[in-house]
């Protein structure tokens, strides 16, 4: 077994995996919790946790994965620039299917709380792991670091202030999850679904000269079909460009200054 790593090793800085104000209880059981420095995130306060969004705790590559009835149930892990990772799982739901990868910024959504696989009750199960694999059995959230055996409440910081005060699924509206995203330089594109509707929608968020106005765009195109783009000088996004693609490939992207992203047709059916 590996050696257990301490926090320090952790180059990357990690936000809760939850919505901005959240607060729930990160439960570092010791001992008989494996693996040992895992965190079960519970309700606290009143708040169900059940459904909540999960997101990513810093950005990186996603991977998602379903180990069925046993396990960690539906999973992600994300591997992070320093070569660190983090997994999330019992998910209820996921942005993307097992066998799919994506890339992620900090506070992207990428699935919802459950209690898939080898869980008794929804609760979120959470890890940090150095390059190596091995646990870091006191890992920090959002600036408290949660030893073996310690039991803390955490608010979540995850997508507050100093940012845009938007979130791609705000922009889209109700029933959409982002599916996938491609960065910019100055913001990032996203691609989102409603499962409801099978409608797409593409949103591009800046990340700098937040509240100013300045050249913006996004763009969406079910193959066959025309292109759809809003484009113009924005404070904080463009889009949502809003297009039913269901049992369709689609061609999505955007724009921020002179950076821009086209993606090939993809996400069929």
């Amino acid at each position: 077994m590996p050696q257990a790593a301490s926090a320090q090793q952790l180059a990357v800085s990690h936000k809760s995996p939850f919505n901005c104000g959240k607060t729930f209880n990160a439960n570092n059981w010791y001992p008989n919790h494996s693996p040992s420095g895992s965190i079960d995130w519970q309700d606290y306060g009143g708040d169900d946790i059940n459904g909540e969004p999960v997101r990513a705790t810093a950005a990186g590559t996603a991977s998602f994965n379903d180990a069925g009835s046993t396990s960690y149930g539906k999973w992600i892990e994300i591997r992070h620039s320093d070569g660190t990772r983090t997994r999330y799982a019992h998910l209820a739901s996921m942005v993307r299917g097992a066998g799919g990868s994506m890339s992620v910024s900090q506070g992207t959504q990428i699935g919802t709380v459950g209690s898939t696989g080898g869980s008794s009750a929804p609760h979120l199960h959470y890890e940090q792991r150095t390059s190596t694999g091995a646990m870091d059995t006191s890992p920090t959230v959002d600036g408290v670091t949660v030893s073996l055996g310690q039991r803390k409440p955490v608010t979540s910081t995850n997508g507050c202030g100093g940012g845009n005060p938007y979130t791609p699924e705000e922009a889209c509206g109700s029933g959409y999850a982002v599916i996938d995203s491609a960065a910019l330089t100055g913001g990032r594109t996203y691609l989102l679904y409603n499962s409801g509707n099978g409608n797409n929608c593409v949103v591009t968020m800046k990340t700098t000269s937040l509240g100013t106005p300045s050249p913006v765009s996004a763009f969406l195109e079910p193959q066959g079909e025309s292109r759809t783009t809003d484009s113009g000088n924005y404070g904080y996004y463009a889009g949502p460009v809003r297009l039913n693609a269901a049992n369709q490939c689609v061609k999505w992207g955007g724009s921020v200054g002179s950076s821009s992203y086209t993606s090939p047709f993809e996400h069929c059916g």
